[in-house]
């Protein structure tokens, strides 16, 4: 639970940082009421995107971090390398300028990317294996709840602090508790076995795994699964060798490895073609480009997109991702968040809601709510869709003794492009008006092709069986079919008493099964 702090402390810093930019009173403490709308545009995506480089950074060192100095270690120094950002942030002020705020955001984002690659990965580590999944479910569940969290707190504020510094102030020190939490709870936590046993503190490292199972380290549960782990590590380090480079050089000279690291690096691609982070990250200006006025009306809006993106995660966790499969998902989320943005651009680009604001309040038409439950019927695609499943299929691609490496990869993939999003979208607004929507629409309807094409399914294939759905001449769209039987006939000759090969009475990769 205490590693789950660290999701809270992303999903929030992801959530609030928008909000907080609309506030008023932190436009009028430093002066940006005061600026163009292109130089205000400049500042906000200058905030927003420095953290989305910083966490790009952070999620590349936090592989040597964790793989030198352990997982426990790894999280109390991104605990406080967050504290440090967070204060920076904190004493800004007019007086200081933004300057400060620029250098909090970047601290802040190396300690969140170091967070994003290290926890995943301790809990995986730690956790049964019969409830790993569930664990690791909570954790994304926590990144969520961490969101709606910094959604609201604007809301809260506005309506309820009069308008000034302690206003903006609030959002900003909140960081304090999930990422205090975090950095009390990291001195209490245990040290994964597996990496002890990597950097052969055996003893230490039996220790550790019947603490976390509560059962004494005699008990055959412990000891059947402190010798999986020494198999294990015992298996990679003759597979890759030993050593910080091993993993990576087994990737760069594996062409299938390469592959794999392509597909999944561009499913996070994908998945901010989708408009995700330009929507997390600048919400009241999505609301505004729709006709909404006022900055309170904007931020209860972005509150209620908040609540239907938790939900819709806890759909996809519970239900949807192991019932309905990983492409399938993918190219519904597509099909349906594409049309919802097509109609919100075809409704901006005819009604030009943006124009008649500028005239002074409206009140929305019924062209207007149909935008906005658009809007939302665009989120009940998302969250149970793209929003998590990229994460799984990168977990699910890789071998385990390459995964610590190309985890790191998938997070910095995530936070890279989350950068050019971010860097980027409120100058498109300025440029482009509607054409935002039209243009993320269209992506989203090109990785229909992209997921059909060339992602394989990946439910319920045995991780040690994923090479599989990339053989030669195995077309993406009928992998699964074809690995998934090879798996049933393979239980079917095991509970008879004959070898897999010996059932097929044929090689494994027979090109008759790719037509």
């Amino acid at each position: 639970m205490i590693s789950a702090f660290a999701a809270v402390m992303i999903g929030y810093d992801a959530a609030f940082i928008g909000t907080s930019i609309a506030l008023l009173s932190f436009k009028a403490e430093f002066g940006l009421d005061k600026v163009s709308a292109s130089k205000f545009a400049l500042i906000s995506a200058n905030i927003v995107s420095l953290y989305q480089a910083g966490s790009f950074f952070g999620s590349i060192f936090g592989y040597p971090l964790g793989f030198f100095y352990g997982r426990k270690v790894g999280l109390l120094v991104s605990a406080i390398v967050f504290c440090i950002g967070v204060i920076l942030q904190v004493v800004a002020s007019s007086n200081t300028g933004l300057g400060i705020i620029y250098a909090g955001r970047v601290i802040v984002g190396l300690a969140i990317g170091a967070a994003s690659n290290l926890a995943p990965i301790y809990v995986a580590e730690i956790s049964p294996p019969a409830i790993r999944g569930r664990l690791i479910g909570l954790y994304e569940l926590c990144w969520q709840i961490g969101g709606v969290v910094g959604f609201w707190i604007n809301y809260g504020v506005s309506i309820n602090i009069a308008s000034g510094r302690r206003q903006w102030l609030i959002a900003f020190a909140v960081q304090f508790i999930p990422g205090g939490l975090l950095f009390i709870g990291a001195w209490f936590l245990t040290e994964s076995p597996r990496w002890l046993v990597s950097r052969d503190h055996n003893s230490q490292a039996l220790k550790n795994l019947s603490y976390l199972r509560n059962l004494p380290d005699d008990h055959p549960y412990v000891v059947e699964e402190y010798e999986s782990i020494e198999r294990t590590i015992a298996h990679e380090r003759g597979f890759v060798g030993a050593g910080f480079f091993g993993p990576l050089r087994n990737v760069l000279t594996n062409e299938m490895l390469i592959k794999r690291l392509f597909i999944g690096s561009s499913l996070f691609a994908w998945q901010n073609a989708t408009g995700i982070n330009a929507i997390n990250y600048y919400s009241p200006t999505i609301f505004e480009s729709i006709g909404i006025t006022g900055t309170n009306t904007a931020l209860l809006t972005t509150g209620v997109y908040g609540i239907i993106k938790l939900v819709g995660s806890l759909v996809w966790l519970l239900y949807l991702v192991d019932t309905l499969g990983r492409r399938y998902l993918l190219i519904v989320g597509s099909i349906g968040g594409g049309i919802s943005m097509y109609y919100i651009g075809a409704y901006i680009a005819i009604s030009k809601p943006a124009t008649t604001s500028a005239s002074g309040p409206v009140v929305l038409n019924a062209g207007g709510r149909s935008a906005v439950a658009f809007f939302y019927i665009w989120t009940i695609f998302y969250s149970p869709t793209w929003n998590g499943t990229p994460w799984v299929i990168g977990a699910e691609f890789f071998p385990q003794h390459v995964r610590t490496f190309t985890q790191a990869c998938m997070a910095a993939s995530n936070w890279l492009y989350g950068f050019l999003i971010a860097r980027f979208t409120p100058q498109m607004f300025i440029a482009m008006g509607y054409g935002v929507y039209i243009f993320f629409a269209s992506l989203m309807m090109l990785s229909i092709i992209y997921v059909f094409f060339i992602l394989p399914e990946t439910k319920q294939v045995p991780l040690e069986r994923m090479e599989e759905l990339f053989a030669p001449g195995l077309k993406p769209w009928r992998a699964h079919s074809v690995v998934m039987a090879r798996v049933h006939e393979q239980n079917a000759a095991t509970a008879n008493g004959r070898t897999f090969r010996d059932f097929l009475g044929k090689p494994s990769h027979d090109r008759s099964e790719y037509s």
